[in-house]
């Protein structure tokens, strides 16, 4: 089986259940953690309404999902937060298929489309018990930084500096 990727809609029946997914495990495992139960029906829904992704459409931002022999199996954004600077978010791949590359590839393909909105560097944040997403950031080359905004739940913030395209694509790009 192999991956693939491509943008998707924000508001897809697919990118809705991949985000279903997504903030279920990262909120469910926060408040195990914190509180020892899972997050309140109530709550899950509320979140999910008022988080749909709206900022990660053309021409500022971008949605990815990945899928495994054709499956929906995981997602990425970027968005611009100024003219050089885009955010990688939403970087997830659902539990039964990772440990097969795919994360990797989520990245690589959400830097390359921060690429194309023009920006020089990326930046995220995640949590401190996401030891996974801060193991696999520094494997693909992203620093630990100061913090860069105010979100309470942010306790780690990543940096990574895009490389410009090879000179070679700039002049068929000019011309």
């Amino acid at each position: 089986m192999t991956w693939t990727i491509a943008p998707e809609p924000h508001d897809s029946p697919v990118a809705a259940a991949l985000w279903r997914a997504y903030y279920t495990e990262v909120s469910d495992r926060w408040y195990l953690l914190h509180e020892g139960h899972r997050t309140d029906p109530d709550e899950l829904e509320r979140e999910i309404a008022a988080r749909p992704g709206t900022e990660l459409t053309p021409p500022t931002g971008r949605l990815l999902v990945g899928r495994y022999g054709g499956e929906p199996a995981g997602t990425a954004g970027v968005r611009l937060l100024d003219p050089d600077t885009a955010e990688l978010t939403r970087v997830f791949v659902a539990e039964g298929l990772r440990g097969r590359g795919g994360a990797a590839l989520l990245v690589a393909a959400a830097e390359e489309a921060a690429r194309g909105l023009g920006a020089r560097r990326l930046i995220l944040d995640t949590r401190a018990d996401l030891v996974e997403a801060r193991a696999l950031y520094a494997r693909l080359g992203y620093t630990e930084t100061a913090r860069h905004n105010d979100d309470p739940y942010a306790e780690h913030w990543f940096r990574k500096d895009l490389p410009a395209p090879d000179a070679g694509a700039r002049a068929v790009n000019r011309s």
